[in-house]
């Protein structure tokens, strides 16, 4: 499975539910995650989407562990039952 399905998959399902899953670009800033979040009641989460069995970069390391410091969520997708997971968390039944 490719980066870009795991991707498109937690856009479609946080779209379903009436979220927003933003693709993040932030020029002259490395390492952001690839996608904001925007859930129900306020809720905010970073997420770092990867194929199977790769592992964020060192600037990513500590882009993440910047946004936490900061009370921010960031969550590490690489598979489809991660978005099922995930999915389960920002939106329990």
């Amino acid at each position: 499975m490719k980066e870009k399905q795991i991707e498109l998959k937690l856009r479609d399902a946080v779209k379903a539910c009436g979220g927003l899953a933003l693709k993040f670009v932030s020029p002259g800033t490395a390492g952001v995650p690839d996608r904001i979040v925007l859930a129900s009641h306020g809720r905010l989460f970073f997420v770092e989407l990867k194929a199977p069995g790769k592992h964020l970069s060192p600037k990513q390391l500590k882009m993440a562990g910047v946004l936490e410091r900061f009370g921010h969520k960031v969550r590490v997708i690489d598979s489809i039952e991660q978005v099922k997971e995930f999915m389960d968390e920002i939106y329990p039944a």
